[in-house]
């Protein structure tokens, strides 16, 4: 794979090439930087790189791991018996061989202390790949022992030149919203155009808002069963209400299409307008951050999302 069909992220990308055709590259590197802003594309093209292969495929000295089934975590025992147990045999095909460990930020205490001598002393010829959201999961001791690269959201124009690539199709709008919503971070412009739930929450959301003024409680206090449905999905449930509220308000204040995020969504957010004022949008905004909070503190699902809708009647 050639960097130059990675978007974004150039100096990174700059600086690995010249440490692998140098031969300076370091054994152990943590990749650091949000889901979906191009880590696993940025480990597997340096995998392919340093194994000297130019087609994107399945190579025996390339290997991937990745929480295992069933489990909410790495520990010790997968990482002694599958990882290690990986890293000591030797390459098949050649002199090299490159271990890409996602999630590693999922790894527990006790597998990171037990993975510390390897990432210190791999054997020759092996290069360790951490993939990692949260670089303050991973012990200092780990950390101290790798070379870091921090993965920055893509700007606008790189986006785009993503989205012009990858989906063609696109009209102007479809472009415009996607990249503003977004926010940088090109996985989630691939949740957004091809994964159906994400389409059910973001159709759903607007019509609650819609729904607020317009349906009878009962009937809206039926969406309680979708917001139950996407209970693990919440933070997705509450960032598309904030960001239709926010298109709400502007157009409220300026009148402007153009500047409505959720373009494609235009004609709703305009009935949405002239439904609320501002002091009643406010409020919304308010209960929202209200749920949003206690979702991160572990209430009850259920009860949180009954209280919100609740709340959403009486503003």
């Amino acid at each position: 794979m050639n960097f130059d069909r990675i978007i974004g992220h150039d100096n990174i990308k700059k600086q690995i090439e010249a440490s692998i055709e140098s031969g300076k590259f370091a054994h152990a590197h943590l990749i650091i930087g949000e889901d979906g802003i191009g880590k696993s594309l940025l480990a597997r093209g340096i995998g392919l790189k340093l194994l000297g292969k130019t087609v994107d495929r399945e190579y025996a000295d390339l290997i991937e791991f990745r929480v295992p089934d069933n489990k909410q975590t790495i520990g010790i025992k997968y990482v002694v018996e599958e990882i290690i147990d990986e890293i000591n045999k030797k390459p098949y095909e050649g002199d090299r061989k490159v271990i890409i460990i996602y999630d590693a930020h999922k790894m527990t205490t006790d597998a990171q202390n037990a993975f510390l001598k390897t990432i210190e002393e791999p054997p020759k010829g092996v290069f360790i790949l951490l993939l990692c959201e949260k670089l303050e999961s991973i012990l200092e001791t780990i950390r101290s022992r790798c070379q870091i690269h921090k993965l920055q959201r893509l700007n606008m124009n790189e986006l785009q030149q993503f989205l012009n690539i990858k989906y063609a199709h696109l009209n102007s709008k479809e472009v415009k919203t996607i990249t503003s919503f977004s926010d940088g971070i090109p996985g989630r412009a691939e949740r957004f155009i091809e994964d159906d739930t994400f389409k059910e929450i973001r159709d759903t959301a607007i019509g609650v808002l819609l729904d607020i003024g317009t349906k009878s409680p009962r009937e809206f206090l039926k969406y309680e069963l979708f917001f139950t449905k996407h209970k693990n999905n919440w933070q997705e449930v509450l960032t598309w209400l904030l960001s239709y509220i926010r298109d709400v308000l502007v157009y409220k204040e300026t009148g402007i299409e153009e500047l409505i995020v959720n373009i494609d969504k235009a004609n709703k957010i305009k009935d949405i307008s002239s439904l609320f004022s501002f002091n009643r949008l406010n409020d919304i905004i308010e209960i929202v951050n209200e749920t949003r909070q206690r979702l991160e503190r572990n209430v009850n699902p259920s009860l949180t999302f009954s209280n919100m809708l609740l709340k959403f009647l009486d503003t």
